[in-house]
């Protein structure tokens, strides 16, 4: 759910909470925002959206108080190319922790070994569904001595 926030004009750029009905500060937004709170702010006097001002704000605010949230290279490069700029670097973020994730998980002995039983599973599954072709067609397939062959030499390998 949307929470809605109402930014009254002026000086004085008051954020008003419509869902409890009272005065809110940019500290509170924040913290909504920190909790998963969805927060659309608009303007009272014309009823347009403001949410990315009072967000970028909101930003601004922590910066002035030396609470860095962005490098000033990412600033940088979202003056220079906008939002493709903070795309491409979730993009890396998002490759960096799945390279990161895989590289762990390869590592786990039993994750390893399920991998293994897996391909020996699969290569089962091949090997008898070219011998129920065989069984079939009354005719042995080479393909299903193939699968018979590398289903036997990979359970070879698993219990050795």
């Amino acid at each position: 759910m949307v929470r809605r926030v109402k930014r009254y004009g002026g000086g004085s750029r008051k954020l008003y909470d419509t869902e409890e009905s009272r005065y809110v500060s940019l500290d509170e937004v924040a913290a909504w925002v920190r909790e998963g709170q969805e927060v659309q702010v608009l303007d009272s006097g014309s009823g347009e959206d403001v949410t990315r001002q009072v967000l970028a704000q909101i930003i601004l605010e922590g910066e002035k108080q030396g609470r860095s949230l962005l490098s000033a290279d990412l600033f940088h490069d979202v003056i220079r190319r906008g939002e493709a700029a903070l795309q491409a670097r979730v993009e890396q973020l998002q490759e960096g922790v799945d390279r990161l994730m895989k590289a762990s998980v390869d590592h786990l002995p039993p994750v390893r070994d399920a991998r293994h039983e897996m391909e020996a599973l699969r290569d089962g599954i091949a090997g008898l569904e070219a011998a129920l072709r065989d069984l079939e067609t009354g005719r042995p397939s080479p393909r299903g001595k193939r699968a018979r062959k590398r289903t036997t030499t990979r359970r070879r390998r698993a219990d050795g």
